[in-house]
């Protein structure tokens, strides 16, 4: 892939020197030192910089419309009617204001103040220009909000500098609004504003046109690991793709307008939104959407690794999908999402189906915000057990919805919204908490406890709180280290491994095990992984399923336990099933195995009978009835 340039400094910030040669009239005759105003949605150059003026004195505007025409300025808004200087500020919002302050009906103070006041008007730079130069007008101009203050008779020299410098500062305060700093393309604030102009020619010409949203999935959970410098960088490398991908694919597409370009926005911090004026629901727009995936198709290099950005892309075209902004970009964000949840590396156009897709998850992340304050969860466990003789060593604790309406709700349906919307970490808090208190519950019963372990998120596991979480969890319950394990996954300790080693340290050093689950599916660094203090992996069910049938997996599960024996490490087997299963880990000395074979995740009532205490009651009731007595001694 060839070098990409990206242009650093935008059309808005450019300073034009005296007599650069313009690709206009108009743009030729631009004061000197005067910034060139940003590219509209067109792609042709804007005017130069409205200068609005209000005075009650006619002579007085005809003197300084001249010295400013002189200057090279051409777009005026004149006003002798203080009372109607409000209503054309919102009109014409121009770029500077020129204002006299001694005027009959209404003051140039009561403007200031209104302007001030008000959201749309506030940020106009405004520049007084008054014969009143006591100090104390001046201060109370000032203090109002004028940007700048001159006396009259005004040299018009230092007008038109004063006005260049005021205009300057504001092109510099446009820039700092409207581009991101990252990758300095236009932001949210541009593409709202190019997009409602855009919409506006759309229905004037009778055109189409569409707006594609870019979404990457996981990249905020590997800027977290790999920090913020390299995941600043690994935007930039993200923007050059996608800009690279829209070059490249653009180029030949006809858009029906001259000049009417897709452009590229970032419009959060794992998010692109593209404008395509001129397109629909048709093969250009399918061909840019192809294009882009292709272009994010190869691995990024970071923290010494190769890494592995998808995105998924939504597409909302209008009219069809809609005629305002804020639906245009919601619809496209919807099919985004749907795209991300099939996988990434994929697109999606924009249906009303997916918009009930997208209220159900927002329904179910409140009902499940709702769940952790009504304690709505509950635990669940599933036994482990030794290879060679099926004798119970423990359990993994695994958490349950009990939904007031709908009944148990399944793992697979809560747990990635609580990923995708920070959740899962009061979550996971709530398990670690919940599951010391029942095993310290079941001690005083006096049942013969085994360590249970917990599954910990990569969210969680990156708070800078984790060990005083896990600390506080024992404490408050009572129960000893040694009866809890922690259970973490490749990608959840690989990422910013340096760091996460000291986490790991201070875990292990409370007296609690560490495990690493599903291992096999991530990206493991085996220097890295001889100096996790770890007491055990579990490997992935994804290999145990096929270690009597596939080749393949039955060589990767040898491996996996011969490496981890040689490192002092046990190995658990995830997902055993059958007997022919078992056979095979038995024979290659794999320390404990965990599936239906033995027995399903039960309740805390369940799991306390066997315990051996039938009697004994769970620290928090069962939302449903428990499975069939599994005969499996502990």
């Amino acid at each position: 892939m060839g070098k990409l340039a990206f242009e650093t400094v935008p059309p808005s910030l450019r300073l034009m020197p005296l007599g650069q040669t313009a690709l206009s009239e108009k743009a030729s005759r631009r004061p000197a030192g005067m910034p060139a105003l940003e590219p509209g949605a067109d792609g042709e150059q804007a005017d130069g910089p409205v200068v609005m003026m209000v005075d009650d004195e006619p002579l007085n505007i005809e003197v300084l419309q001249t010295f400013l025409e002189e200057a090279g300025y051409q777009e005026f808004v004149s006003v002798t009617e203080p009372q109607k200087a409000l209503g054309l500020l919102a009109e014409r919002h121009p770029d500077v204001l020129l204002l006299d302050l001694v005027m009959p009906g209404m003051s140039g103070f009561e403007i200031l103040e209104r302007m001030r006041a008000d959201e749309t008007l506030r940020h106009i730079p405004v520049i007084v220009l008054t014969s009143s130069t006591d100090a104390e007008t001046k201060l109370k101009a000032l203090e109002l909000g004028a940007t700048d203050f001159l006396g009259k008779p005004t040299d018009p020299s230092e007008l038109a500098l004063r006005l260049r410098n005021t205009l300057s500062a504001k092109a510099y305060r446009d820039r700092l609004a409207n581009y991101d700093p990252v990758t300095g393309l236009p932001n949210r604030r541009l593409l709202r504003d190019r997009l409602e102009r855009s919409l506006r020619d759309s229905a004037r010409a009778g055109a189409s046109g569409a707006v594609m949203h870019v979404h990457l999935d996981r990249f905020k959970q590997i800027s977290e690991a790999f920090g913020l410098g390299i995941g600043d960088s690994l935007m930039k490398g993200v923007a050059m793709r996608l800009d690279f991908g829209l070059r490249a694919s653009a180029a030949g597409v006809a858009t029906g307008k001259p000049g009417a370009l897709p452009k590229l926005y970032r419009t959060g911090d794992d998010e692109f939104t593209l404008l395509l004026p001129g397109m629909g629901r048709g093969d250009d727009t399918a061909a840019i959407a192809q294009a882009l995936l292709a272009a994010m198709a190869a691995p990024f290099r970071a923290g010494g690794q190769d890494l592995s950005i998808t995105a998924g892309i939504g597409i909302a075209v209008f009219p069809d999908d809609g005629m305002e902004a804020s639906a245009l970009a919601s619809h496209a964000g919807v099919a985004a999402r749907h795209a991300n949840e099939q996988g990434g590396r994929g697109y999606q156009f924009y249906a009303k189906e997916l918009n009930a897709t997208s209220l159900r998850r927002l329904s179910v992340e409140s009902e499940l915000r709702r769940a952790l304050e009504q304690e709505e969860l509950r635990l669940y466990y599933q036994p482990k057990v030794r290879a060679h003789n099926g004798r119970g060593t423990g359990a993994e604790v695994l958490v349950r919805w009990a939904h007031p309406e709908r009944g148990l709700v399944s793992p697979a349906e809560f747990i990635p919204i609580a990923e995708e919307t920070g959740l899962i970490v009061p979550l996971g808090e709530w398990v670690l908490r919940a599951a010391c208190a029942q095993s310290k519950a079941w001690q005083k019963a006096g049942l013969r406890v085994p360590r249970v372990t917990v599954n910990v998120s990569g969210k969680q596991f990156h708070a800078p709180q984790m060990t005083e979480t896990v600390v506080s969890a024992l404490k408050a319950s009572g129960l000893e280290p040694q009866y809890l394990g922690i259970e973490l996954t490749e990608s959840a300790v690989m990422g910013n491994a340096e760091r996460h080693i000291r986490t790991l340290h201070e875990l292990k050093a409370l007296g609690v095990t560490l495990s690493i689950d599903d291992f096999g599916t991530g990206y493991s660094s085996l220097s890295y992984l001889k100096r996790f203090p770890l007491d055990e992996l579990k490997i992935d069910r994804s290999f145990v399923s096929g270690v009597d049938s596939d080749p393949d997996d039955a060589a990767i599960v040898i491996a996996i336990i011969a490496m981890a024996h040689c490192l002092g490490l046990s190995v658990v087997a995830e997902g055993v099933e059958t007997q022919a299963q078992l056979a095979f880990l038995k024979s290659k000395s794999c320390d404990e195995c965990q599936g239906f074979l033995f027995a399903k995740p039960m309740p805390a009532e369940a799991f306390a009978k066997l315990l051996g205490g039938g009697a004994a009651k769970p620290a928090r009731p069962a939302a449903a009835k428990p499975p069939p007595q599994v005969d499996m001694p502990v």
